[in-house]
């Protein structure tokens, strides 16, 4: 187990800057999440970490070790990717214990050990079997196995669920979850979903153009998005994003009004998440028609067209409405979050 401390972190290639003045301290033991969309910079920072790049410029200590310079075999941590990376030739405990044979163990202690990881993961049955004989969540539990063996100080995850389908994900999710918090062993997981950052994550750090847009809990990004990329980026569905005026405590948008004081006349971008929206046909309100109803179960998602903006709804499964169909939306003002209409900036509360 390790802190991992990352100082003024700049990484380029040529002249397109991947990361740009990171700053991050992991605590020990703490799951983190490295979230954003494709090309944000989040990959670029775990390989720094892993040792497989090297930065342009800045500091990565593990462990309080200055490590810039040290070669990613000898930095102590261990990866999992989203390929799994298994050798095809070997059975499940030749490829659980390889690390051990690279390290010269005994054979019989590493023996033990490799029962001991396969057990963690409930593929200790198994062990005889070759890779192409088992299912894609039985090869990752393999890969998870293989990195926890030497136990290291430190596991490197590259969207390793990724290629899994959405109910396997599900339960994989809470079992690597709850492997991590048994191991007790400082994780950096990178993910563009952002359902697996709120499930898995002790802290979320999000990423976009190579720099930190927020990082907090799950809890704290929902609850106060610091801008509309995060605000548009987390919650499934994300947060509606409606741009308007604000003048004398009411904002204007082209479909409708919303009373909302204490903020400054301008520009405005308003948020507000799908479940916070009600049915009204108060003299307030936003008014537009029914693009589609979605029945998801236990709730209805209703897409509604208002001027330029398609606003999510959530109702309850009997709310369905018929395509076209007029309708006004209700908004609390305790339930709006209200950004800058030019920098995208929370403002307020």
């Amino acid at each position: 187990m390790a802190t991992v401390e990352l100082s003024s972190l700049h990484k380029s290639f040529g002249t397109f800057t991947a990361l740009e003045n990171l700053n991050l301290h992991i605590e020990d033991g703490e799951f983190l999440v490295l979230l954003g969309p494709s090309g944000c910079g989040k990959s670029t920072t775990m390989r720094l970490v892993a040792g497989l790049e090297e930065p342009t410029s800045g500091e990565i200590l593990i462990g309080g070790k200055r490590v810039n310079n040290v070669p990613a075999r000898d930095r102590d941590l261990a990866m999992v990717f989203q390929n799994y990376a298994l050798y095809p030739h070997m059975t499940v405990g030749e490829n659980i214990g390889y690390p051990l044979k690279i390290a010269k163990l005994p054979k019989s202690e590493r023996a033990e050990k490799v029962r001991q990881a396969a057990a963690k993961v409930e593929m200790d049955h198994l062990l005889a079997r070759r890779p192409g004989e088992l299912s894609g969540g039985q090869r990752q539990r393999v890969a998870l196995a293989r990195a926890i063996v030497r136990t290291p100080q430190l596991f490197l995850m590259d969207e390793p669920l990724s290629n899994l389908d959405a109910k396997l994900r599900t339960v994989m999710r809470a079992e690597l979850k709850h492997l991590q918090k048994e191991l007790a062993t400082t994780t950096i997981y990178v993910t563009h979903d952002q359902v697996e950052a709120m499930t898995l994550a002790d802290r979320i750090v999000i990423l976009n153009d190579a720099r930190i847009q927020q990082m907090g809990t799950p809890a704290e990004i929902y609850a106060r998005p610091a801008n509309t990329f995060v605000a548009g980026f987390i919650g499934s569905p994300p947060m509606n994003l409606i741009s308007g005026t604000i003048a004398e405590g009411i904002f204007t948008h082209a479909a409708g009004r919303v009373p909302l004081a204490g903020y400054a006349d301008g520009p405005a971008t308003i948020g507000i998440r799908p479940e916070d929206i009600r049915v009204d046909e108060g003299s307030e309100c936003i008014r537009g028609q029914v693009y589609s109803s979605e029945l998801l179960g236990d709730s209805t998602l209703l897409n509604v067209r208002a001027g330029e903006a398609l606003i999510a709804v959530k109702v309850g499964p009997e709310g369905g409405r018929a395509m076209d169909s007029a309708i006004a939306l209700g908004f609390d003002a305790e339930k709006i979050h209200v950004f800058d209409g030019a920098s995208g900036e929370r403002l307020g509360r």
